[in-house]
């Protein structure tokens, strides 16, 4: 088979695959066990964790815990949702295209944008997809990506850029917000990628970037990881934002162990035909009933491999289902209160971490996150803070090297008083 593909060896399969992340030899594990003792054996390595819901929990960095209320699950398992067939047969699938076209109508008004797709995988496949629109849209090959931006997201991106050839300018890491990025526009550059919060919690103004990328000709791209954030800032289609993307995990989805998730995608009505993935339509039947079908995305275009607009050629139905069902029980009005909670909990948590010595908080404006300053390791703070039963929060050195002294705090509506107090009582100890 090695000769028939044309290659000298397996390893030669793998050539694509940074050295550094192939594994040299096989995993130590044994080579047999009986089902049991495999049951065993994971049980033990399950009971080392500690679980998001049994401590007070303060982990975000782009991943949330917030409460799903139980009607959500409920109502993703009625029947008319699980025996829909595949969108491309309308006739037969009207309630899955329906949650389609509602939930875009969603991601278009909470994002301040005219159109929005039927989901991604996730936000920072949203993110590298955005990033592969910009360049069709303007014929041009370079992203500049903020310090602000998500480390895994601009992994992504990265990634895309290394096999289609197009070069990325990613600014360093900026925990407060300070670089400029109109000085790295020129006229070859595509698109610019800015977070908002970004992922150390930082509100950005993306009115000032939208003007300064259109002066030169490139896109702006807003990407968000916390999505109840949009129930309490402007929507970043209203400061010029050309493609909107993010996380939806937050709305209906819990965390999961990392996924499956739910990537949100929007942008401008000029733009809908480069726009990435499925698209559901509203339109009426031959007696004249209200009707669904997928619009702009045929079985056709996913098989023109590099002609096509897109590879991804499905959508995170289920999550996105949960999203809409959870969205609407909320209402506009629920979404606001419940941004509202989310702010205060953590301006109340901001407020009693900057009274412990040696502690600073570096993030001026932010919606539920923030990143404070320790005077030891962060990443040792979480270790020993774990060992007290708390979830203190993400180190910025798991996402960034050099970052050692900061850490990433995220308080959402599931955190009490209760909560913040034993955080805050045992990091004190802990210093």
């Amino acid at each position: 088979m090695l000769a028939r593909v044309g290659v000298p060896d397996i390893d030669a399969l793998f050539a694509d695959i940074p050295e550094e992340r192939r594994l040299g030899d096989l995993l130590p594990l044994p080579c047999a066990m009986s089902e049991l003792a495999v049951e065993r054996a994971l049980a033990a390595l399950a009971a080392k964790n500690v679980a998001a819901g049994s401590v007070p929990f303060f982990l975000g960095a782009g991943a949330y815990r917030h409460h799903v209320p139980a009607t959500v699950d409920h109502l993703i398992q009625r029947s008319e949702f699980l025996t829909s067939y595949t969108p491309y047969q309308p006739e037969i699938s009207q309630g899955t295209l329906q949650v389609l076209f509602e939930f875009q109508t969603q991601v278009a008004l909470l994002t301040g944008m005219e159109v929005a797709n039927a989901s991604m995988y996730d936000g920072s496949t949203a993110c590298g997809e955005a990033m592969l629109m910009a360049h069709r849209v303007t014929r041009r090959r370079k992203a500049v990506l903020s310090g602000g931006l998500h480390m895994h997201y601009a992994e992504v991106c990265a990634t895309l850029a290394r096999f289609s050839g197009d070069e990325i300018d990613l600014l360093p890491p900026d925990p407060r917000a300070e670089e400029s990025l109109a000085d790295r526009i020129d006229d070859q550059t595509s698109c610019v990628i800015v977070q908002s919060p970004d992922v150390f919690g930082n509100l950005r103004d993306l009115t000032p970037i939208a003007e300064a990328a259109h002066a030169k000709g490139a896109l702006l791209i807003a990407v968000f990881t916390e999505v109840f954030s949009l129930g309490a800032v402007r929507a970043p289609g209203e400061m010029g934002a050309d493609i909107v993307v993010g996380e939806g995990q937050s709305i209906g989805n819990p965390l999961t162990f990392g996924g499956p998730y739910v990537g949100l995608f929007a942008t401008r009505t000029k733009y809908v035909r480069q726009m990435p993935g499925r698209l559901a339509g509203e339109t009426v039947d031959a007696d004249g009933k209200r009707g669904f079908v997928l619009t702009l995305s045929t079985r056709e275009q996913h098989i023109r491999r590099e002609k096509a607009t897109s590879n991804i050629c499905t959508n995170s139905g289920l999550c996105a289902l949960a999203f809409t069902i959870h969205l609407t029980l909320l209402g506009e009005a629920g979404l606001r209160r419940l941004a509202r909670v989310n702010h205060a909990n953590a301006v109340d948590l901001a407020e009693r971490l900057a009274r412990v010595p040696g502690v600073e908080v570096l993030t001026r404006t932010f919606f539920n996150e923030f990143t404070i300053r320790t005077p030891r390791s962060a990443a040792e703070l979480v270790e020993t803070l774990a060992e007290r039963g708390i979830i203190a929060g993400c180190p910025a050195s798991r996402l960034a090297p050099g970052l050692d002294d900061l850490l990433i705090v995220a308080s959402t509506e599931i955190n009490t008083g209760e909560d913040r107090a034993a955080f805050v009582e045992a990091l004190r100890a802990c210093l």
